[in-house]
């Protein structure tokens, strides 16, 4: 059965419909340290269920399924479901969306929105995460954001930023108005320091490329974008020395409890 996707933002299905293969190879993977925060905030082990929601490629799914947890991965775009399934067989992958998930009530551990839950921050989505939660079940918020406190990276988002239109972000902070949420405790935030290595061309051109709403751009659009990054990249000593370089960044995890 085909499941309603008019919740999902144009932006989501037009990029990540056509940068799929993009996503698998420009994304950085997450911090070791994530691992305890896992096990440990969210209780994921052996015996219990985790929900990746907004899976995408399955950039985050691999963490779970190293808990021992049994894993779900709800993604309503049909590509990135294709790149999931064909790498982690051992997950059960499924068309959903997180105004409508393909879930029994209170039969989830957690649910884990990696990198997603700014494009359905919505008091209703947060409803329906919240039926499918267990009583005492978390909900995990995951972001890997750039470090924007080194110049060059903020040169870097200014140049993605200026394209961004009406698609939602995690640095606007918009997402957060949705708590307090009705069933479910205080947010709480975790800070991990985090890089991203590897050749200038994957993990600065190729992960700009990455974003959604850049995917979405018409040929003449990226054209000029890759033409800005590639003239950042030239200009920037630390970045025009070597075909390996690290970009920083901040994991943000924060985590809230179903509290009836």
């Amino acid at each position: 059965m085909t499941r309603d996707t008019s919740h999902v933002h144009h932006a989501a299905t037009e990029g990540y419909t056509k940068g799929a293969s993009t996503y698998v190879k420009g994304r950085p993977d997450y911090p070791p340290e994530l691992a305890n925060w896992l096990t440990g905030e969210l209780a994921l082990g052996p015996g219990s269920i985790a929900v990746d929601l907004g899976a995408g490629t399955g950039k985050f799914t691999p963490r779970l399924v190293e808990t021992g947890a049994t894993v779900i991965a709800v993604e309503p775009v049909a590509q990135m479901r294709e790149k999931l399934a064909a790498a982690l067989p051992q997950v059960d992958v499924r068309e959903g969306t997180a105004q409508s998930l393909p879930l029994d009530d209170a039969s989830v551990d957690a649910v884990l929105c990696a990198q997603s839950f700014h494009w359905f921050a919505t008091r209703e989505a947060l409803a329906e995460i919240r039926r499918v939660l267990k009583p005492g079940g978390r909900l995990g918020l995951v972001w890997n954001v750039r470090d924007a406190r080194v110049p060059w990276v903020a040169q870097l988002d200014a140049i993605v930023n200026a394209r961004e239109g009406d698609a939602p972000r995690y640095y606007t902070g918009e997402w957060r108005k949705v708590f307090p949420a009705e069933g479910f405790g205080d947010l709480e935030e975790q800070r991990l320091p985090h890089g991203h290595t590897g050749p200038v061309e994957d993990v600065i051109v190729t992960r700009v490329h990455s974003t959604s709403f850049i995917q979405a751009l018409p040929p003449e659009g990226w054209a000029q974008v890759e033409r800005e990054v590639r003239a950042l990249i030239a200009a920037e000593p630390v970045l025009a020395s070597g075909d390996t370089v690290t970009v920083p960044y901040v994991t943000y995890a924060y985590r809230a409890m179903r509290t009836d």
